[in-house]
């Protein structure tokens, strides 16, 4: 179910935590690296940020 919320190219919120607080961050999805288990975003201002995988909690 998240594999086939990632591959839509429209915006997604994706709650995760990182260093024990839970934050969110809304983009597209730029890429989705298996082998180093992360998730790289693209915000609205083309900013791009990497997330582990292990840390999301939800994407929606």
């Amino acid at each position: 179910m998240i594999l086939k919320a990632l591959r839509r190219n429209k915006l997604v919120t994706v709650n995760y935590y990182i260093d024990g607080a839970v934050q969110t961050l809304k983009g597209r999805v730029r890429n989705l690296d298996l082998s180093d288990q992360t998730l790289s975003l693209e915000d609205e201002d083309k900013n791009v940020f990497s997330i582990r995988l292990a840390g999301i909690k939800e994407i929606y």
